[in-house]
């Protein structure tokens, strides 16, 4: 008689083995009845493992019930044995998942994939409530387009511990939310209770830290924020300076001039911004090279000399030959926010820029005839978005951030700041650098003579301008044209290129945005130009990526950047020194 452990799921060992009844009797095969054998012992073991199994296993159709199980799958459900989840639950969907929605995500991820891993899910007991599971599933379409194994893990503890910490966390949060207010209070009345100075502020530091991390990231954010901003204002602000050098109604003239007003405040204020947020990272640090101070403080002369002339002042620069190691774009930052100080703040008189050499130093200067400034203030202009003087003053009002950067700017370089200030007579602003005077004359450069005219005016002169912003094109061309540029516009290498080949033109100039579309940038856009035209052509940078890196890249090409959003003024400079070293 054969045993039942001879027949799996309805047939013999020796079917599976592809003998029928009518083979030839085993006892002629020895090997084949030892191999009979070993599968019999295999199938015994894997049957053992089936029921044993801590886990739940089983086998079933998404589109109905159970086929196979285990008793650990039937304890985890909540039924008495494998034979009475099988027979109580006949439909999946409903009766053994909490969600309904959960189970077809489930079936369709598997009917996609084949098999999802460890799912988090909830089943349904059978005395109704749920239990955690994690679960794992195997799609078997050898079986039947929807028939599928799985293995589930009872994680109701996991669960419980999640739920645990979580709610550990929460009661920590509110503790450190009542003690943060405890030390409040403790540091209200710290003079009744000297005791406890100590303690709360060691509590202190560490409140202290998380708070300078938060504003490190504030600043990131904002550094990244106001140079997007600058993109849309540069164009904004080149359209505005265009109109004001048309011939307008003295109404609309003076809308024109409240608008270039207001933007002129953003610029700064964005300016200062990106100023302070790097300063604050200590972020910036000096590129040291050898700068003809006498050159730079005679350019922001060439700079400030239409605002002296809108603001009805005299302004006078005194040079002196000097030729130092410095950083020279925070140099020239911390002079401009001196001299627009100056301005903003002089309504009559002169204002005074000018180089004094002593022995062991040289003094950079601005003078004004402005308001003055109280003694009892002097310590106090240089501390974040304080105002220098009140509204009503005089001048246009700043966010109250030049000189928090002029000052931490001197201090990052090794300088000093002095100040010497009368109300109603005006001020005087010092900058002390310590150098060899005596070594800093001998080594100054010869001044390079420029062609004249180009100050005046750039009639004829063909300018190509290279930017991937279409507004930003059509605000410098206007604007170009107005001093009476010829203008070619492009925003691409290619369309440059193409329209040159095409027209065999010679600019006298490139301007080209650093940040070009596809990856390109406005220095690979000039060496092709000058590669296209078989000359070194004079061209610059224009671009709002104020970072340190691209100013070391582009000195070492020898190409002059000028940072947007672009002022009249700063544009006005940069061509006419380009065109004059051409």
């Amino acid at each position: 008689m054969k045993k039942p452990s001879d027949r799996a799921d309805g047939y013999e060992v020796v079917d599976l083995l592809g003998l029928g009844s009518q083979s030839v009797r085993k006892n002629y095969y020895p090997a084949l009845q030892a191999r009979i054998e070993e599968l019999e012992q295999e199938r015994n073991r894997y049957k053992w493992l089936f029921e044993k199994a801590l886990h739940g296993i089983f086998q079933a159709n998404l589109r109905g019930g159970f086929l196979a199980c285990n008793p650990a799958m039937a304890k985890i459900c909540g039924y008495a044995s494998p034979e009475d989840l099988k027979t109580r639950v006949i439909r999946l969907r409903e009766q053994l998942f909490c969600s309904s929605s959960e189970f077809d995500v489930l079936r369709q991820e598997l009917l996609n994939n084949g098999s999802l891993s460890a799912r988090e899910i909830r089943l349904r007991r059978a005395d109704a409530t749920p239990v955690n599971v994690a679960i794992t599933l195997l799609r078997r379409p050898d079986l039947g387009p929807e028939v599928v194994e799985a293995f589930v893990a009872d994680i109701t503890e996991r669960v419980q511990a999640r739920q645990k910490l979580v709610q550990m966390n929460a009661d920590l949060e509110q503790r450190v939310q009542d003690r943060t207010k405890a030390l409040q209070d403790a540091n209200a009345g710290l003079h009744f209770q000297i005791e406890e100075r100590e303690k709360v502020e060691r509590e202190l530091v560490v409140a202290a830290k998380v708070a300078s991390d938060a504003n490190r990231s504030k600043d990131k954010y904002l550094a990244a924020a106001s140079h997007d901003l600058l993109q849309p204002l540069n164009a904004a602000r080149l359209t505005i300076s265009a109109l004001q050098e048309s011939a307008l109604p003295a109404e609309e003239a003076r809308m024109v001039h409240q608008v270039h007003r207001a933007l002129e405040g953003a610029e700064d204020l964005l300016a200062d911004l990106l100023d302070i947020s790097k300063l604050d990272q200590q972020a910036m640090v000096p590129d040291l090279l050898l700068t003809d101070v006498a050159a730079l403080a005679k350019g922001l002369g060439e700079e400030f000399e239409a605002v002296a002339t809108n603001a009805g002042l005299r302004f006078h620069v005194r040079t002196i030959p000097a030729l130092i190691k410095t950083d020279q774009r925070m140099l020239t930052r911390i002079l401009r926010n001196l001299l627009s100080n100056a301005f903003r703040y002089t309504r009559s008189g002169r204002v005074l820029l000018a180089l004094r050499a002593r022995r062991d130093s040289l003094r950079i200067e601005v003078w004004d005839t402005g308001v003055g400034i109280e003694e009892s203030k002097l310590r106090d202009i240089f501390t974040e978005f304080h105002q220098l003087l009140p509204q009503g003053s005089g001048g246009r009002q700043g966010a109250g951030l030049g000189l928090a950067i002029v000052e931490r700017m001197v201090s990052v370089l090794g300088y000093r700041i002095e100040l010497a200030s009368r109300p109603g007579r005006g001020s005087r602003f010092s900058v002390v650098l310590p150098v060899d005077m005596n070594a800093a004359r001998k080594a100054a450069l010869p001044a390079v003579q420029g062609v004249p005219g180009f100050a005046q005016g750039f009639a004829g002169i063909q300018i190509l301008v290279i930017d991937n912003e279409p507004a930003i094109l059509a605000s410098m061309k206007l604007l170009l044209e107005r001093w009476g540029c010829l203008v070619i516009t492009s925003t691409d290498e290619h369309r440059a290129l193409d329209y040159l080949r095409e027209t065999n033109t010679m600019p006298a100039a490139v301007l080209a945005d650093y940040h070009l579309d596809g990856g390109k940038t406005g220095w690979q856009a000039i060496e092709a130009v000058r590669k296209l035209l078989g000359t070194r052509l004079p061209a610059a940078l224009v671009t709002a990526d104020c970072s340190d890196e691209l100013r070391r890249q582009m000195r070492a090409q020898h190409l002059p950047i000028l940072n947007k959003p672009v002022k009249p003024n700063r544009l006005r400079a940069l061509l006419t020194s380009l065109l004059s070293t051409s």
